[in-house]
């Protein structure tokens, strides 16, 4: 109910041209005022909106995937924490409480992604973790530098400031904060390692949450960032794009293959955000997280039934035996390649044909158009593994709807909005509609780009169904490609060896060797053997009153002669 309200106050924000904008006093701090800052408008108000709905229905999700877990409420106290983390993130535009809920979305995150506390958990729990520390650091400083502005307020920066040194690194700050949590290069490796969460978090982390606040944080300092800090932007959201399109289509693991592809949208959003298309980035960021959390769930769905199986290999087919969930995983599919006319073509076009209209290079137009046609191969890809490829698990099998009936009703609850949203919010966000003029040939190449995708994803569906074994080339192509090229190792493994080997050596000879000789180790040793010592002395009492004796009796003789 409360994003029912919050979704229709946010309409009525904007049909008024309304904002709130609220501050709490705190205390002074030379000279600086600290105060709490919440500012409402119709795009956090939508946004928060949609959080909530979409949160409502993975929390009801999640009480039948989860239903075996001896620590239910503990995961749903999670996850609420995590939406909350997310609301303060949205409501304020002050570097300080905008920290808060950043720390505690990474904080929430590592706890989630380690909750099934295994090995390969707790290796995806820090590098998630530890990746997103590099953005909050940034934060942080981000925090010290705008105090020589006077305020922390940054809706307060505006054009007067462009050319100013300290708005410049501010800018740099915030972009290495936002990629950071956004999972650009080369910090995409986390992303792809974070699916190690339970399913229901992904479908949250993926949709509206985690990722999407480096996204958010872009849109709402967009006004007093230099246009030059987007340039390089720019090209590093270009080519995780296409990077992450790429390995999608050589993943075997259905919740990477569907990780992949929200890097690939959120490549796409900062495009577009780069060159201008604040509003559509937005548009764009809360149709996908509808689509994005319903093919989560699916998946989940799938896996559930299928006894934690992730590999796309062994499923096929599962239309004839979970017809409800196949059909909503294929809308959802279709939404995110941009097939006509469900809520994804609404975004998408617009921004593929506002993309046409700037002026660029022809390797920047291949990478995009290529990109978007590969988003297309590796959906149907999917389609193609799961709804009509051959069944490769056990031929002994229970695999129907029914054994998840409280996971379809949410499902279902988000699937009229996936159909639908998309055209409604076009309607209502855009006061003025876009008119994009272009050639006959450019504006029914979107068309061209999907199509075409979509035969590429069925004829390398088939090369590598069939002919894998037999092709080398293929062979190692799906290694490097499913390895993201090697960005994992360059980022992650590349750079944390040396600080790792150093820190062992550090325990091994420091903390274990030196240290644990001359201190605790050493110190009980001593104390142990003196008090040995005084034991033994307290054992023969008898014996030793006597010899003391004797031996004060002998002196006294010795000394009298």
């Amino acid at each position: 109910m409360s994003s029912f309200v919050m979704i229709i106050n946010s309409f009525y924000f904007l049909a008024g041209d309304k904002e709130i904008y609220l501050e709490f006093y705190l205390m002074n701090l030379n000279s600086m005022p600290m105060v709490y800052v919440g500012y409402l408008d119709w795009m956090g108000l939508l946004f928060m909106g949609f959080v909530l709905f979409i949160s409502s229905m993975i929390f009801k999700y999640s009480s039948s995937y989860m239903s075996g877990d001896l620590y239910l409420k503990r995961f749903i106290m999670l996850m609420i924490l995590f939406v909350f983390s997310m609301m303060l993130l949205i409501m304020s535009l002050n570097f300080i409480i905008i920290l808060l809920g950043w720390d505690g979305l990474g904080l929430v995150s590592y706890i989630l992604v380690v909750y099934y506390q295994n090995v390969k958990s707790y290796n995806a729990g820090k590098l998630t973790v530890l990746s997103n520390r590099v953005g909050d650091a940034a934060l942080l400083l981000s925090i010290a530098l705008s105090s020589n502005l006077g305020s922390w307020n940054f809706m307060f920066y505006k054009e007067f400031f462009n050319d100013n040194l300290i708005i410049k690194s501010l800018s740099m700050l915030v972009i290495l904060a936002a990629i950071t949590k956004s999972a650009q290069i080369p910090f995409s490796s986390w992303l792809p390692a974070a699916m190690a969460a339970p399913t229901p978090v992904s479908s949250l982390v993926h949709s509206s949450t985690l990722v999407t606040a480096g996204v958010y944080l872009l849109i709402r300092s967009f006004s007093w960032m230099p246009e030059s800090m987007f340039k390089l932007l720019f090209y590093i959201s270009l080519i995780t794009m296409f990077m992450a399109g790429i390995c999608a289509n050589f993943e075997f693991d259905l919740k990477k293959i569907i990780a992949l592809s929200t890097l690939s949208q959120l490549g796409m959003m900062i495009t577009i955000l780069c060159i201008g298309g604040v509003e559509l980035a937005f548009f764009h960021l809360l149709i996908h997280a509808l689509f994005k959390a319903l093919l989560f769930m699916c998946a989940g769905a799938m896996i559930h039934n299928f006894s934690g199986c992730q590999d796309i290999r062994y499923m096929g087919f599962l239309m004839k035996y979970m017809p409800l969930t196949c059909t909503c995983m294929n809308i959802s599919n279709m939404a995110l390649c941009g097939l006509p006319f469900l809520s994804g073509f609404y975004s998408k076009d617009l921004i593929v044909e506002m993309f046409s209209m700037s002026v660029y290079n022809f390797f920047v137009y291949f990478m995009f158009y290529f990109s978007i046609g590969l988003t297309v191969s590796y959906s149907m890809r999917l389609s193609y593994y799961i709804l009509f490829g051959d069944f490769n698990l056990l031929s002994l099998n229970y695999l129907n709807d029914n054994n998840n009936l409280t996971m379809l009703k949410s499902m279902f609850g988000l699937v009229l909005f996936v159909i639908f949203m998309g055209s409604c919010l076009s309607w209502i966000l855009f006061s003025t509609p876009y008119y994009i003029m272009l050639p006959f040939f450019m504006k029914l190449f979107t068309l061209f780009i999907i199509f075409i995708g979509g035969y590429l994803g069925y004829e390398m569906n088939n090369v590598f169904y069939f002919y894998k074994s037999k092709i080398l080339l293929f062979y190692k192509m799906s290694v490097f490609m499913g390895n993201m090229w090697w960005f994992p190792i360059l980022s992650t493994y590349g750079m944390n060896f040396y600080f790792l080997y150093l820190s062992k050596m550090y325990y091994k000879n420091i903390d274990q060797g030196w240290l644990e000789f001359y201190g605790s180790s050493g110190l009980i040793n001593l104390i142990k053997k003196s008090s040995q010592g005084m034991q033994l002395l307290s054992r023969n009492h008898l014996k030793l009153i006597l010899f003391i004796s004797l031996m004060y009796f002998m002196i006294l003789i010795f000394l009298w002669f």
